[in-house]
């Protein structure tokens, strides 16, 4: 599956992407981490799939913050541009899970020794020694701080954070869950039908989460309010969650155990 993001005017983050897509020990990695998530432990996708997922919603959330003002830490710290805080959250969309590869638990620490050679390779050439050592140093942090308990020191970790939880449309929690096991956690991961990202109204940005059951609810509440409680950006982001149409779904016809 091919790792895609919308590069728009960002010359740095094309060649980023078209080095991601070139790299077979980041492609196997992910592979990797999909045997232990689905195929060992019967969990949800970790691999391909969800970093690009997680990589889009990213970047988007990222751009609507600038649009609205929000000054990236990258920037404001180091006086780096946009466009390199863009390639710090995409960078670590496709870093933050191949801890998997190893272990699921610990496996945002796994992640780091496993992400630093693949980011010297991707970012060799782009940046100078002194920057791409920034860029390297952001990208781990964002990598290090989506681990629930942690709290995000940059903005694009914390929107990095926020993305990874949002992968949750038709069945993809982010709250591991057994396949084809009934119980709150499938059904309530099974509820949810669409994510949007948007501007916000009375805040820079906006979530809507359209359910097809209220059982979803566990979802948004249990992981996406507590992701963005620790994210460093919950006085940004308002999230609205509704369910579809007039009647609900029926997920499950009856529980035994």
């Amino acid at each position: 599956m091919e790792f895609s993001v919308p590069v728009e005017n960002n010359d740095k983050l094309r060649e980023v992407v078209k080095r991601i897509n070139e790299d077979v020990e980041l492609q196997t990695l992910w592979k990797a981490s999909n045997i232990i998530a689905i195929d060992r432990l019967g969990y949800n996708d970790h691999g391909p799939v969800h970093v690009k997922i997680v990589a889009n919603l990213a970047l988007k959330m990222l751009r609507i913050l600038v649009s609205k003002g929000v000054t990236p830490s990258i920037v404001k710290n180091y006086g780096m541009t946009k466009e390199d805080a863009e390639i710090v959250v995409v960078m670590a969309a496709a870093l933050h899970d191949i801890g998997h590869a190893i272990h699921r638990v610990e496996h945002e620490n796994n992640s780091i020794p496993l992400a630093i050679p693949i980011i010297d390779r991707i970012l060799q050439g782009i940046y100078d020694d002194e920057h791409c050592a920034i860029m390297k140093a952001e990208i781990l942090h964002a990598i290090f701080s989506h681990r629930a308990p942690i709290m995000p020191l940059t903005v694009e970790a914390g929107v990095a954070k926020i993305a990874d939880a949002l992968d949750m449309e038709e069945g993809r929690a982010r709250i591991p869950f057994e396949a084809g096991k009934v119980n709150i956690h499938s059904v309530s991961a099974l509820a949810i039908k669409r994510v949007s990202v948007m501007e916000g109204t009375d805040t820079p940005l906006k979530i809507k989460i359209e359910m097809k059951n209220s059982a979803g609810i566990f979802q948004v509440d249990e992981l996406l309010k507590n992701k963005i409680e620790m994210s460093g950006l919950k006085d940004m982001i308002e999230v609205e969650a509704e369910v579809l149409g007039e009647m609900e779904e029926k997920i499950v016809d009856k529980v035994r155990f």
